[in-house]
């Protein structure tokens, strides 16, 4: 559509041809679009549900003797789905910031019940 002469669409002449790997804005929405926004209140929405989750975590688990707060999954589970149902998700996403921690790559519901999931 950029190089066709009836094409109207002025956001398509202002976008960069082509961007290279090594270019800062490569893989990025252009600075100031919806799609910049848009990205930025789904990591707010994402950040704000991790916070919640670690709210629960401390709730409903026990302290442990080297002064952590466990709890297993099932329970996590049985008290967070109620709120979310993309709690291995959340529980993910708070792992790789390095706000929980727990064995195992995925956890499954009923499988997984007994994995002790802890707070740091």
């Amino acid at each position: 559509q950029r190089k066709n002469p009836f094409s109207s669409d002025d956001r398509l002449a202002a976008k960069p041809a082509h961007t290279h790997r090594g270019d800062p804005a490569y893989g990025r929405p252009p600075e100031g679009s919806r799609t910049e926004q848009r990205g930025k209140d789904a990591h707010s929405h994402v950040g704000k549900e991790v916070e919640e989750l670690c709210l629960i975590i401390r709730r409903t688990g026990e302290v442990g003797e080297d002064g952590h707060v466990s709890v297993t999954f099932g329970q996590l589970f049985e008290t967070y789905v109620t709120i979310s149902n993309k709690v291995v998700g959340i529980l993910l996403r708070a792992r790789k910031h390095g706000l929980v921690h727990f064995e195992g790559e995925m956890l499954w519901q009923g499988k997984d019940d007994d994995v002790v999931i802890t707070l740091l």
